[in-house]
Formats: C-alpha cells, sequence, structure tokens
C-alpha cells in the first residue's frame, strides 16, 4: 500500500459486490477505516457494505463526495451521469480525482459529466477481483497526474493484477478479453465437468476435478517460463489421450469461437462507449 493512499479520504459511490471487494483490498492493505466510506441509494446494499466490511456508509452522494479525496463511482453505467449530475456543481469541479468502474462509460463522457479539468482514471475490472484474483486495467486522462497512476495501481493491486493502458481505445479489447473472459471460463468449466459426468463421474467429483485443473492449469501457466503453447506440448504425447481429446477441439473449431467471442465483445463495448 502506498503511503500517499493511506492518508486519502477514499468514498465509494455504490455499495455493491465490487465496491466491497475493492474497499476490502484498502482494509486488508492497512488504511484506516475512518479514511473509508460508501454511499448506496439502497439501504440493504450499505447494510451489507457496513456490516462486512466496519465501515461507515451514507445514503447521501453529496455527503460522501464532500469528504472524500478520490471517489470510486462503482454504480450501475446507466446511472453514472444521474448520479454525478445531481451533485452541486462545486462538488464536481472540486480537485479530487475520480475513479470509474462502470463498464463501457468513456473518458470523454466523465469528462463532459464532471467538468474540464477533472483528473479521472477509468478502470476495467472482472469478477474474479471478488475473491482477489482480478485482471484490472486502468487509464488515466490526460489531467491525472502520476500520484493519481500510482493512487489507482494500488488500489487496483489489491484484488489481483493491474495494467495501465497505454491509450482507452484498449480498453474495449480488455473488455473482451478479461472483462468478458471469466464468463467464457465458467462455460469450460461446465460443459468440461458435464462431459466427465456423461462418462461416469458424479457430478461433485467431475465439478472438483474440473474447477482444479483450469485453477492448477492456471497457476502452472503464470509460473512457469514455458508459453502456454509449449505447456500443452510437453502434455501431448504422440498417439496419446490428450492428442485425441486436442484433436476434437481442433475439428470443432475452438481457437476460432474463443477469437470470435472476444471480438464479438470487443466490438459491443466499442458501441455501447458510442
Amino acid at each position: 500500500m502506498s503511503e500517499g493512499l493511506a492518508e486519502q479520504k477514499i468514498g465509494f459511490l455504490g455499495c455493491g459486490a465490487m465496491a466491497r471487494a475493492l474497499c476490502g483490498g484498502l482494509v486488508a492493505g492497512g488504511v484506516p477505516k475512518a479514511h473509508l466510506r460508501g454511499s448506496d441509494p439502497n439501504p440493504s446494499q450499505r447494510e451489507n457494505f457496513a456490516d462486512s466490511l466496519g465501515i461507515e456508509t451514507t445514503g447521501d452522494n453529496e455527503v460522501l463526495v464532500a469528504s472524500s479525496d478520490i471517489v470510486v463511482l462503482c454504480t450501475k453505467p446507466g446511472l453514472v451521469a444521474e448520479a454525478i449530475g445531481a451533485l452541486p456543481e462545486t462538488l464536481r469541479t472540486e480537485p479530487r480525482l475520480w475513479i470509474s468502474i462502470a463498464a463501457g462509460i468513456r473518458l470523454s463522457a466523465l469528462e463532459q459529466s464532471l467538468g474540464t479539468p477533472s483528473r479521472i482514471i477509468r478502470v476495467m475490472p472482472n469478477t474474479p477481483a471478488l475473491v482477489g484474483q482480478g485482471a484490472s486495467v486502468f487509464c488515466p486522462n490526460a489531467s491525472a497526474n502520476e500520484s493519481d497512476r500510482a493512487a489507482a495501481e494500488s488500489l487496483l493491486a489489491w484484488v489481483g493484477t493491474t495494467w495501465e493502458a497505454p491509450n482507452e481505445e484498449m480498453l474495449d479489447a480488455v473488455t473482451g478479453l478479461s472483462g468478458s473472459g471469466p464468463a467464457y471460463v465458467f462455460l469450460f468449466l461446465e460443459a468440461l465437468a458435464e462431459a466427465g459426468q456423461k462418462q461416469g463421474l458424479p457430478r461433485e467429483a467431475a465439478d472438483a476435478l474440473a474447477f482444479q485443473t483450469v485453477l492448477g492449469a492456471a497457476r502452472l501457466a503464470i509460473e512457469s517460463e514455458l508459453s502456454p503453447a509449449e505447456l500443452r506440448a510437453q502434455v501431448s504425447s504422440p498417439g496419446g489421450t490428450t492428442v485425441a481429446g486436442l484433436a476434437e477441439l481442433d475439428r470443432a473449431g475452438f481457437r476460432d469461437a474463443v477469437d470470435r467471442a472476444v471480438t464479438a465483445a470487443t466490438h459491443r463495448s466499442r458501441e455501447l462507449g458510442e
């Protein structure tokens, strides 16, 4: 945890699951709970946030923003403009850092809502952040400074890995790959476990074996100096079982299907941002 971030008052505008994950990471990283606050119009969301983290909450966004050096926008994308627009102009234009995790809301739209110059960082996280294993990418606007970048990186590092995109356009591809990627993996897990059941495995065993296989393979790929292609070749003995299985995946167009999925999600992200 950077010392600068620990000294900041950080408010989460929206108290949903991702806000709880990010705030929980800050608590684990040593940010004083007194420096953290959440706001949400939904009483049950506020209650869950407060009970799970021991953090003060409010139903008043103005109170939250006024007391925060950094505001993390965690509302649903369709509510961002409304939430910002309801704030007094003085609060929108005061010098503070805004970090948005709202999918598809571009920096230009945030700048238009907040006013220029506003220090803004747009983030594309993914759902494994809920268990501290996220893959997040962030992109600052022109007004954000090095301290702002460091604050965003420190915040995101507590819920997984993070990378700064050199330009905002890349966030569409990020959305197609890592933003939507967990759903692709969940579908593969479903299919893998169901296939095991068809071969006679009990459901509980098939699920456990599929989950651990994907988890272990990902860990091996991360820790190994070999590429995924090289790791695949290591377990693909000529005439063996793995080669037989891979041949069927190739015949079914597995690689092409993944490519088309990422492409479709990337294009949809661009459309939503227009």
